[in-house]
């Protein structure tokens, strides 16, 4: 395991970091590359908790530099905050889910999605449907057209109960 992996593990939890671009100078297949930049992605719903992942990263990143004579440096992270989801509108989609004869699950999400930006100006909620294989955030990806119909009807339904509550109010 890498000390990348062995930072963001050192807290138990559900925190995920994740290394999505990578870019080496001069890239030839033969040459030891002579700088390394990448970006690093970490995510937890909470915010003190990632950052105290990148604090750890960023000490055995030193320790690492001193050891091997690297120069190792890091730019200002772009923190987004996490969002959680309004537990009013958890229980709304699960009863629409529900009321459509749906299993339903309720299930974390650090990534970041529109909600996140939106849960700035008010409360969010998600849906998430079933990938064949689990299999998420990935070219293999792949959701059976009948399931991408299911969540469109819970949101269909979520949405018609929430109007219908917001007209009931008035």
């Amino acid at each position: 395991m890498d000390a990348v992996t062995l930072e963001i593990k050192y807290i138990p939890g559900r925190q995920v970091g994740t290394m999505g671009k990578i870019q080496v100078s001069p890239g030839a297949y033969n040459v030891i590359p002579g700088k390394v930049v990448f970006g690093l992605e970490l995510r937890d719903l909470d915010s003190a908790k990632v950052r105290t992942m990148l604090e750890r990263i960023q000490a055995e990143a030193q320790k690492i530099a001193q050891a091997s004579g690297t120069k190792i440096s890091f730019t200002e992270p772009v923190v987004s905050k996490p969002a959680l989801t309004d537990p009013r509108f958890q229980r709304l989609i699960d009863t629409a889910a529900r009321e459509l004869g749906f299993t339903t699950k309720l299930m974390p999400s650090g990534a970041g999605h529109d909600a996140q930006e939106i849960a700035v100006i008010g409360p969010v909620g998600m849906i998430f449907i079933p990938s064949v294989g689990g299999i998420s955030h990935s070219p293999r990806e792949f959701s059976r057209p009948e399931d991408i119909e299911n969540g469109a009807n819970v949101l269909l339904n979520a949405l018609l109960r929430l109007d219908a509550a917001a007209t009931s109010a008035h």
